[in-house]
């Protein structure tokens, strides 16, 4: 089942799976014991993550930030940055283990809580569920959420093909690199930088940072 979720401007966006979101509820205590430390993250994502957020200004939002270790793990750096998950349990224990660290409950398509746009969006394997025309609402509503200029870093797991393949939680994709990347453009996105690696016995990642690019002159 689909159910669509009333964005901020309108209309439906970032539909949200209810399988999705019950997978995700049975398992969120499992899931935060085993993946919600940092130190259950690998180095190379944490020089990455890092490096990114030392070039923006503005508000960061942690777009389906899970157990909240990677909000966390911003805010330590001394990041304005929200978590926002729509799994109440994730954010019931991220509020819990990371007392000071602002999350909230809230979808793709409630990601705005202020007016002014924000400076970056962190989606790490926050959008794997989705399938390509979700895929696409999620993208124009980070880019309707982002200020000019604002950037996106958004990992994920890559293929030579796009098709599902069986995540230890729920269905999950594999995104070949340029299907990110046109996806990403039709968003209005300006891809900066990519990365791959596929560490010993796991799935092939990637990892892109997206510019939303700047209005012309006179727009």
């Amino acid at each position: 089942m689909i159910e669509p979720v009333p964005s901020r401007a309108g209309g439906t966006s970032a539909v949200v799976h209810t399988g999705v979101l019950n997978a995700y509820s049975a398992r969120a205590s499992e899931y935060s014991a085993l993946l919600g430390s940092i130190d259950a993250t690998s180095q190379i994502d944490q020089r990455l993550i890092r490096e990114w957020v030392s070039s923006l200004r503005g508000r960061v939002i942690d777009a389906g930030c899970g157990p909240g270790q990677w909000t966390a793990f911003l805010h330590e750096l001394g990041v304005d940055v929200e978590g926002v998950d729509p799994v109440r349990a994730f954010i019931d224990g991220a509020r819990s283990r990371f007392p000071t660290v602002p999350f909230r409950v809230g979808s793709f398509a409630d990601l705005a809580s202020h007016e002014k746009g924000a400076g970056g969006i962190l989606a790490w394997y926050s959008v794997i569920h989705l399938n390509p025309a979700e895929l696409r609402e999620a993208l124009a509503e980070f880019a309707r959420c982002l200020e000019p200029g604002g950037s996106l870093l958004v990992g994920f797991f890559t293929g030579d093909d796009l098709e599902p393949f069986d995540h230890a939680v729920t269905t999950a994709y594999y995104w070949p690199i340029e299907g990110m990347t046109t996806a990403l453009a039709d968003a209005g996105f300006d891809v900066i930088e990519t990365q791959t690696r596929t560490d010993p016995g796991s799935r092939p990642h990637a990892a892109i940072v997206a510019r939303l690019a700047q209005p012309a002159a006179g727009e």
